[in-house]
């Protein structure tokens, strides 16, 4: 069975949050404080998220991604990862994690049926990852990568939000790890969520990133694969990895758009800067698969055809990433 929406784009991968926690603050999600995290009664018990993933793997969704806050954190994450991955259809499953709890927790994740990492780490020196991340410890990140080599799984994806005047003198170092290392990192333009002033002049885009690799090293085009995000991927010369760039402001992705997204508290989304979402909790409470599979129809034949965010304009509703599932 195939998901299609009403542009012709085949649904093929959702995004599913387990939480709204997380052990990091970083700047451009959260304030030092943190947030107000949402009543624990208000995040979907594992049987729910299971019952949603079976539902749209039963339409035509082959990949789901687990994600957070940070899925780490919830308790018995590991159990729930090893339910989905017996989902009989599901043909791929990722998740998306900081890092931090990831050399206790890597054996396990892959024991468990994960297929894929996706790390985040928007620096490769200490003390810009510790300001960043209002005190992470950069060595963990570093020691859960090493972690699931060993374990098991292919180099994971790096992902790396590029802020100018921030990290863009890393630039290369990020991306002499596709050679060295076989990593496949991925520069993300910076997506505001919340309404800041005078976002725009963080924003590096992504053709200004990937001019600045091309000045120094040959590039090649990668094919993306059948499950591949928005990303446009390249190898330089003699790499095994690869380097993605993801233009969520300055070039929408939004035609090739394969995905929809459920938060932790069950709202299903199907782009992530719409204000638009379908509450699955009364089809949950009813433990009504058909419930929501309707939902997820209705859901994906109103996805809109292009998001309004631009360098020039910031058109939604402020949100926190955290509480929408990054």
């Amino acid at each position: 069975m195939k998901l299609i929406d009403s542009f012709g784009r085949q649904i093929n991968y959702l995004r599913l949050s387990v939480t709204d926690r997380c052990n990091l603050r970083c700047k451009y999600c959260m304030s030092a404080d943190g947030v107000a995290a949402c009543q624990h009664s208000d995040i979907l018990p594992y049987e729910s998220l299971h019952l949603i993933a079976k539902a749209a793997v039963s339409m035509g969704i082959e990949k789901i991604r687990v994600t957070g806050g940070e899925p780490l954190v919830r308790n018995g994450i590991v159990p729930f990862l090893e339910r989905l991955s017996t989902i009989d259809g599901l043909r791929h499953l990722a998740i998306s994690t900081n890092g931090i709890l990831l050399p206790e927790m890597a054996h396990d994740l892959f024991q468990a049926g994960v297929q894929r990492l996706n790390i985040s780490m928007d620096s490769l020196q200490e003390d810009k990852y510790r300001h960043i991340t209002h005190g992470g410890d950069l060595k963990k990140v570093f020691a859960g990568l090493k972690a699931a080599e060993k374990a098991g799984f292919p180099p994971p994806k790096i992902n790396v939000v590029a802020m100018r005047g921030f990290n863009d003198d890393e630039i290369f170092d990020f991306t002499e790890m596709t050679r060295d290392y076989g990593y496949s990192v991925r520069f993300i333009e910076y997506m505001p969520t919340l309404d800041l002033a005078d976002w725009q002049k963080q924003v590096i885009s992504g053709q200004e990133i990937l001019d600045r690799i091309a000045g120094k090293y040959e590039l090649q085009e990668v094919e993306k694969g059948p499950y591949a995000g928005p990303s446009k991927d390249y190898r330089i010369a003699g790499a095994q990895g690869s380097i993605g760039i993801i233009t969520a402001v300055s070039g929408h992705f939004c035609a090739t758009c394969n995905r929809i997204r459920i938060t932790s508290t069950g709202k299903a989304k199907s782009c992530l800067f719409s204000n638009h979402e379908i509450d699955l909790a009364p089809s949950l409470r009813n433990r009504s698969q058909i419930g929501v599979r309707r939902k997820l129809e209705e859901l994906v034949e109103n996805k809109p055809q292009c998001h309004a965010l631009s360098i020039d304009g910031y058109e939604h509703e402020n949100f926190l990433m955290s509480q929408v599932g990054g």
